[in-house]
């Protein structure tokens, strides 16, 4: 028997479920797309999966769907395999399933919300806004519903390219989320420059030097002043906890606008980066107006200090406690790059916490030993 005339009710029926979605595309293409696959998936998985098609049936079904619909495009024997793999991902999170007798596809299955909806840990919105190759790379890029749904919501939120989203799964985000909530990804517009960036700061940074009690001082009294030069006498132990290539540049470090002064509470230089890097320390809780500031001194870095060959500046801001949510909502409105970390010292820790840590002397000729140590 002709393999193109086995397989004729099957591509009958595909491609009346095309002809009728290309009105309904019109006003909705990317959901109605979305949900067109989803139907032709579950369909081309009921037939295949069962043995009631043979094992050359999509690869047929598709070059018969292109002999009919001249210009088709996106129903290669491939694509036909990730609508079935985008069904079978996805239809354990979707309550209500058609009936096993119906032999149609249904078009608009993700799409009629009264029928049916997807799990509720999934923004429905948000999963429909992603194109099919989002969807794509999402599903054979990654394994769990959690890390799929991370992903999902950072498309929609940040619009990401297929490109870009690909560049971020392979930098592994999802793992790395625990970074400080930062713009860098919409703000640094080199997606490589961006990741290397959102990997080089964390969300918390345990800054067991300060010894606040030897102050002599309450700590409401304690004011950025005295951390900052905390900090600067124990330069040392903060570039160890802050991270890897960054050299110190200075405190207050003066830069001047118009004839206005701006004094920088620390500045570094990345060497990995390859930027500079502003920190401005909070004693208290993020309020949304340290943005603005941070935001302003970093206009005046990139125009006045900044090297030729150096990337966009950089801006931290340190403080003792944040909303990570509010943080995530005000940082999206500022272009330039901006992160918001927190701190703690040993007296913030619980003591079971303290008697683990290392002795710092001891650390300290650790690292001495590992820095003599020949490569």
């Amino acid at each position: 028997m002709d393999e193109f005339l086995k397989y004729g009710d099957a591509v009958t029926i595909i491609k009346r479920a095309i002809e009728q979605s290309r009105y309904r595309a019109a006003v909705s293409s990317n959901s109605e797309m979305l949900s067109l696959y989803y139907g032709i998936g579950r369909y081309v998985s009921a037939n295949t999966r069962n043995g009631t098609w043979g094992t050359d049936a999509i690869h047929n079904i598709s070059m018969q769907l292109q002999k009919e619909l001249p210009g088709l495009r996106g129903y290669s024997e491939t694509n036909i395999k990730y609508m079935r793999l985008f069904y079978e991902n996805w239809c354990p999170f979707v309550n209500r399933q058609p009936t096993a007798d119906n032999l149609e596809v249904d078009g608009q299955m993700l799409l009629l919300k009264t029928r049916q909806s997807m799990a509720d840990d999934l923004n429905w919105n948000e999963f429909l806004s992603l194109s099919f190759s989002h969807h794509i790379e999402i599903i054979t890029k990654t394994t769990t519903i959690e890390e799929r749904r991370f992903y999902i919501h950072e498309c929609s939120v940040h619009a990401w390219s297929k490109y870009t989203l690909r560049d971020y799964i392979r930098s592994n985000l999802y793992q790395n989320r625990t970074s400080l909530p930062n713009n860098f990804d919409h703000a640094l517009t080199d997606t490589q420059y961006a990741i290397k960036a959102t990997k080089s700061f964390k969300e918390n940074y345990l800054l067991d030097f300060i010894n606040i009690e030897n102050l002599g001082e309450e700590d409401e009294d304690i004011d950025e002043r005295v951390i900052e030069n905390q900090i600067v006498k124990n330069i040392r132990d903060f570039l160890i906890r802050f991270g890897t290539d960054f050299v110190f540049m200075g405190n207050q470090y003066r830069i001047e606008m118009a004839g206005e002064e701006m004094f920088i509470d620390l500045l570094f230089l990345n060497r990995e980066l390859n930027c500079l890097v502003a920190l401005e320390l909070k004693t208290g809780k993020f309020k949304a107006s340290y943005l603005g500031q941070l935001s302003s001194y970093l206009s005046v870095l990139d125009d006045t200090v900044k090297k030729p060959h150096e990337n966009p500046s950089i801006g931290i801001i340190l403080c003792k406690d944040m909303n990570r949510s509010f943080v995530d909502y005000v940082i999206r409105d500022y272009d330039k790059p901006l992160g918001v970390a927190t701190y703690r010292t040993t007296k913030d820790m619980p003591d079971r916490l303290k008697q683990a840590l290392p002795d710092a002397e001891v650390l300290k000729k650790l690292l001495e030993t590992q820095d003599m140590t020949p490569d």
